[in-house]
């Protein structure tokens, strides 16, 4: 008897059909898809919550320990030496304003920045003032011990002056 060989071939099933998939999205319709999701732009600038508040309130609230004092010192030196200035919470700090912003006070963790708007006009016998700008210059505290409030005040004068004479520095042209 002879056996008949067998070729060993492993007949395959067909394949199953998977269900249909859409179709992949090209490049273009996904950036369309995300710009449709994508929230409305935004048309008014973002304000600080602070903003507006008065200026007691901001010190009771806003800052604490020595820098608080600092902070009390510097707007008390500038009520004194521009008395007919304004200030507001501004950028989130108190910004002093008379025909524009002149100074502002910033405190911060480890000190209280102090600066003005147009820094670098005036003339700063200590070279207090520093800072990288081509207008603005300020200084920093790091301590209350730091605050000289003669030379400040002389600062302050100036500056509030200027104002007066050049108007808004916020205003180039």
């Amino acid at each position: 008897m002879v056996a008949k060989r067998t070729t060993g071939k492993v007949t395959k099933k067909p394949a199953a059909k998977k269900p249909a998939q859409p179709a992949k999205k090209t490049a273009a319709k996904k950036s369309a898809a995300k710009k449709a999701a994508a929230p409305a732009k935004r048309t008014a600038a973002r304000v600080s919550p602070i903003r507006g508040m008065p200026i007691d309130e901001y010190l009771a609230t806003r800052v604490t320990g020595w820098i608080a004092g600092v902070t009390r010192r510097l707007v008390a030196l500038v009520k004194e030496t521009a008395p007919d200035s304004d200030v507001t919470i501004k950028w989130g700090q108190p910004v002093f304003e008379l025909n524009g912003p002149f100074a502002f006070v910033k405190p911060a963790k480890a000190h209280v920045s102090f600066g003005f708007w147009r820094g670098l006009e005036l003339s700063d016998p200590k070279n207090l003032l520093g800072g990288t700008g081509d207008r603005m210059g300020h200084l920093e505290l790091t301590s209350p011990d730091a605050l000289d409030e003669a030379a400040l005040a002389a600062l302050v004068a100036q500056a509030a002056k200027l104002n007066r004479e050049k108007g808004n520095p916020t205003k180039r042209g």
